[in-house]
């Protein structure tokens, strides 16, 4: 196989690791609406946030302004065991579907966790343990972040405290089973653990939980416990700026073979990996050096993008978080418990909120059935078994390279590969028995989410 045919390549050198995230609300000339206290009404200040979060986490968190943060050498160093992670063309997958286009990935399960989410989780582990912390909590959903958190906190000696989401818990006892072997505790969401947990299971016996439920047990827990401070995998504009070396990285290696993605595709759930595939190709568009086609993924079960609101919401269902300017189907909405994967988050990220809303990007929802025919194709063609999160993606970038086949264009197409279904079997089970089955909540469901959205004037 010639040199300009390797399908597996790492095209950037150990030492071209990006040096510093970029935080791409600097330029964005419409910010994303502040966090809002919710018995106030009013924008979070830093003195609000800092009994939740770690104080260098919360500067990054409300700073609109600072275009590059500089990556400490520490988390670099950390960087180094899976970074730089490879860029693929995907020429086997192009040959099977018979399409003109040129089809590009970014692998981020070159690790343990098997997905993106360690390169934030090192990053809120170390301020943690900087500031003197004796541990932190979170909750997961699939269970990639809680696994990443759980390697992370392993490495730096921190305490890990786990709520997993419970129909997650229950069917993949393998994520949970690698994050009790870093020595994370992972209990199933919603518990008897917490205040909001029993209110909330009082409220829905048998309920199989959501990634809500699970965000409040979690800042129940770290807010009670002097030591601890919660940290998120997703959502929150400090993980979308740790995760923009995904596409520093991705746009560095496209420059070095010379080539422009036509189309951007990333899965949405919380924006984590979408708003740190897309950050620097996206700050070229809003500066207006260059223009990218940039599709957001997400799936019909939970279709906050295409069928949610954009207004002010809790960020957990038992409503003691901040109030989040964002697209969603309400803090109280629980994904269909057939819903296989990730990506179940009521709402999305403050940043990529504004973004679609202003036209920047286009977003649509793609049944589950479908995603993993998809994931099947690939892994039969490309020899990776992918993430359901990630497969949402596949969906979308197989659709557009048959649209090329359709028209003969010859587009760019790079989409974000997040992780690995090595945990997700039982999915891929369900899939390959016949018994997967496509739920799309109607307009009465979501009517109940949207009824619980809180009055603000904003």
């Amino acid at each position: 196989m010639s040199e300009n045919k390797v399908p597996y390549k790492t095209y950037l050198e150990e030492n071209e690791i990006p040096k510093a995230w970029y935080n791409l609300r600097a330029d964005m000339k419409v910010k994303p609406a502040p966090l809002l206290n919710p018995g106030t009404g009013k924008p979070l200040t830093a003195e609000e946030l800092t009994p939740i979060f770690c104080e260098e986490l919360v500067k990054q968190e409300l700073d609109n302004d600072t275009a590059y943060f500089p990556i400490p050498d520490d988390i670099l160093e950390f960087y180094k065991m899976y970074r730089p992670s490879p860029l693929v063309r995907a020429y086997c997958l192009e040959k099977v579907l018979d399409t003109p286009a040129k089809i590009y990935y970014k692998f981020e399960g070159n690790n343990t966790s098997g997905s993106h989410k360690l390169n934030s989780a090192i990053a809120q582990a170390f301020y943690a343990k900087k500031q003197g912390l004796k541990g932190v909590t979170t909750e997961t959903g699939a269970g990639q972040w809680g696994t990443a958190l759980s390697m992370a906190c392993a490495y730096l000696g921190l305490d890990c405290k786990v709520f997993m989401v419970k129909i997650s818990y229950e069917q993949k006892p393998f994520r949970r089973e690698v994050m009790r072997t870093y020595g994370a505790s992972v209990t199933p969401s919603p518990s008897m653990e917490t205040e909001v947990g029993r209110k909330i299971l009082a409220e829905h016996p048998g309920t199989t939980g959501s990634l809500g439920c699970a965000i409040s047990e979690a800042v129940e827990v770290a807010t009670k416990n002097p030591g601890y401070r919660y940290v998120l995998g997703s959502v929150l504009n400090q993980v979308l700026l740790h995760q923009s070396i995904i596409g520093l990285e991705t746009k560095a290696a496209f420059d070095k073979l010379g080539v422009k993605p036509d189309i951007i595709i990333g899965c949405a759930g919380g924006g984590s990996n979408l708003g740190g595939l897309i950050a620097p190709f996206m700050g070229e568009k809003l500066r207006g050096e260059a223009d990218y086609r940039i599709i957001a993924v997400e799936p019909a079960s939970c279709p906050s993008f295409t069928r949610g609101k954009f207004a002010y919401d809790f960020c957990d269902t038992g409503m003691i978080c901040p109030l989040a300017k964002m697209y969603t189907l309400g803090s109280g909405f629980i994904p269909s418990p057939n819903h296989a994967g990730g990506l179940r988050f009521h709402g999305m990220s403050t940043t990529l909120s504004q973004l679609y809303h202003d036209g920047f990007m286009e977003a649509r929802a793609v049944e589950q059935t479908s995603v993993f025919e998809a994931a099947e194709l690939f892994a039969r063609s490309e020899g990776l078994l992918p993430a359901p999160e990630s497969s949402h993606a596949i969906r979308a970038a197989i659709d557009e390279a048959l649209r090329c086949k359709e028209t003969g264009e010859e587009k760019n197409i790079l989409f974000g590969l997040t992780g690995t279904g090595y945990f997700d079997l039982k999915a891929y089970e369900q899939y390959n028995d016949g018994k997967m089955t496509d739920y799309i909540p109607t307009d009465e469901d979501l009517a109940k989410g949207f009824a619980g959205l809180p009055k603000i004037d904003a």
